[in-house]
């Protein structure tokens, strides 16, 4: 079964290609969305020291029926927005081929990862094409059932191998988490709790193994 990351290069009718490249230097994460055939729903969070800027230009977007500010801290903002454009992931919906939670949105480009059938992956790229959506496969990769595969989730198992390689394990840490994040091209918080989640799976599992706790 393939595991393949696919950058996407938004199309001129979807909102968040002219919002996102002019804010270029703001990362946007799709935390979580809805797609149906005429509107969309998207939770956004928004890497900006100047959010107010961001939502009023999302707003004054055609497409665009609403924006709700969430919450907001420091330098974070989680918005919801509800769209009549033609939603970017229906391509997704129609091929039946979920995509990893959150993925980044950064000057016209997303970053998509996702698990799925080769048939499924094959009928993805007929969709994006029907939609005018082009698309660049930077990697694909056979997932196996090793123990680690059960213990981690694809994602997991790539954040945690930055982690490593980047030296956040070692005793002292070469690297802080922040760059962690950097590297990987995601919030620290996402970063510490795909993290934490890997840690619990792993100390969960050898208890188990050496223990025989639950």
């Amino acid at each position: 079964m393939p595991r393949a990351q696919l950058s996407i290069s938004l199309p001129e009718d979807v909102w968040m290609r002219e919002i996102s490249m002019a804010h270029d230097a703001t990362k946007f994460e799709v935390v979580t969305a809805l797609a149906g055939e005429d509107a969309g729903i998207a939770l956004l969070r928004i890497e900006s020291d100047d959010p107010l800027t961001i939502l009023t230009d999302i707003r004054g977007q055609s497409d665009i029926l609403d924006v709700d500010l969430l919450w907001n801290r420091a330098s974070t903002s989680l918005v919801q927005v509800e769209t009549e454009s033609p939603p970017l992931l229906l391509p997704l919906w129609q091929a039946g081929v979920p995509v990893e939670m959150p993925f980044s949105v950064r000057d016209g480009t997303a970053i998509w990862e996702l698990t799925t059938s080769s048939d499924r992956l094959s009928d993805l790229g007929e969709h994006l094409d029907e939609a005018g959506i082009e698309c660049e496969l930077q990697s694909v990769v056979e997932i196996g059932s090793s123990e680690a595969d059960r213990l981690l989730t694809p994602r997991q198992r790539q954040v945690l191998t930055v982690a490593i390689e980047a030296g956040y394990y070692t005793v002292p840490r070469e690297v802080t988490l922040t760059e962690v994040a950097e590297e990987l091209g995601v919030s620290k918080s996402t970063c510490s709790e795909i993290l934490h989640r890997c840690e619990s799976n792993i100390v969960t599992w050898f208890a188990a193994e050496e223990f025989g706790q639950p």
